[in-house]
């Protein structure tokens, strides 16, 4: 499967609820997600047209069994929530991800390395994940966790992003501080340009926070709110 079946780099517009719909990672990355719960998300997912589930590392293996046959593609975070992982633990775990069935990894970055100033090392763990996806005919989507970065460092890690390889850039893990900011999405996709998407995530609630994120400059968002939002938009009760 080729890495850019799910890449789009340009940000879309959201004109109905069907398209909103396939901008969003449906998302469960909670502790205490229950067996009940991750099946209710693939429901809703297949049933929405959400464009995935993206779900934690031990999940894996059930979503792909319920998404089977649908168009909902099923992803994982790596090195979640805090990104202080080995590279070698991230690499392991993402080569497990991938052998489950997930087709989109999102990776938190080793925020302190990057504070540090440590662009080999930062660089060499967003090269060698993004080299093993594409691989396997996956994504990978840097997690680069704004909320803790400054506007230059911010810059730094889209341009890592860029130069190793990297498929998207991310906002937040939503485990921070903070979550996705309209400046953020703006300012990563404008380091970016059109090489790489631009996710945001943490914080999207309503339709109105996912069209701010998308007239900001991001082609896919993540939410846990995401029946909410397409109803908004006019889904119906499914």
């Amino acid at each position: 499967m080729s890495q850019m079946t799910f890449a789009t780099t340009t940000s879309p517009l959201v004109r109905d609820w069907h398209e909103a719909a396939r901008l969003i990672d449906h998302t469960l990355l909670k502790a205490d997600a229950t067996r009940e719960q991750v099946l209710k998300i693939c429901r809703e997912a297949i049933d929405y047209g959400f464009f995935s589930v993206m779900v934690n590392p031990a999940n894996i293996a059930l979503c792909v069994s319920q998404v089977r046959g649908s168009k909902v593609v099923v992803g994982t975070v790596i090195g979640f929530p805090l990104g202080a992982n080995t590279s070698i633990t991230k690499l392991a775990e993402a080569a497990d991800a991938l052998r489950l069935g997930a087709h989109e990894l999102d990776m938190v970055i080793n925020v302190g390395a990057l504070k540090a100033g440590d662009r080999d090392l930062v660089g060499t763990e967003i090269r060698s994940l993004a080299a093993l996806c594409h691989q396997n005919g996956a994504l990978l989507k840097v997690i680069i966790e704004t909320a803790l970065l400054t506007d230059p460092e911010k810059i730094l890690a889209c341009q890592l992003c860029v130069d190793a390889g990297a498929d998207f850039v991310k906002t937040s893990t939503g485990f921070s501080t903070a979550g996705a900011k309209i400046a953020d999405v703006e300012l990563m996709r404008g380091v970016v340009g059109e090489k790489l998407g631009v996710k945001a995530a943490g914080g999207i609630r309503t339709a109105a926070d996912l069209k701010a994120m998308v007239e900001a400059g991001a082609n896919r968002v993540g939410a846990s709110a995401s029946v909410g939002i397409v109803r908004e938009l006019g889904a119906p009760e499914i």
